[in-house]
């Protein structure tokens, strides 16, 4: 008879521009691992690491879960902002009381702006070339 393996890691999903991070998270220490590397050097903008830390610094989970992320796409900003929806995710999925505050603070709202596409007849997305009328 096959043993039921009990995964340990919860799972989140962030989306932001192109960026996609996927966040696993467990009962640990507080360690914040992404693409490899201490969150800190990976982010190196205080901004960035604010943002990644913000639903752990909500809901007080700061010391108490580990957090892997693999996140790939868009530039650093927008990863950042994808690491925190994923993360935001995770931590609903792995303690559901903490959906309210994480819903109040905005963290599990999807941000659906995206680059707009380049149109032909025009230089960019909406920048026209110059129009002579004579």
């Amino acid at each position: 008879m096959a043993a039921t393996h009990q995964n340990p890691f919860t799972w989140g999903t962030g989306r932001r521009k192109t960026a996609v991070a996927r966040v696993r998270i467990r009962e640990g220490t507080g360690q914040f691992i992404v693409n490899g590397l201490e969150y800190k050097v990976y982010f190196p903008l205080e901004v960035q690491q604010m943002d990644v830390k913000s639903p752990l610094a909500l809901t007080d989970m700061a010391g108490r879960v580990d957090v892997f992320v693999n996140v790939n796409g868009s530039g650093k900003l927008s990863q950042s902002g994808a690491v925190l929806l994923g993360l935001a995710r995770a931590l609903k999925e792995f303690r559901p009381d903490l959906e309210p505050a994480l819903r109040e603070s905005g963290f599990l709202t999807r941000d659906a702006r995206m680059v707009e596409r380049k149109k032909f007849g025009h230089k960019k997305a909406r920048k026209s070339f110059q129009f002579s009328k004579r």
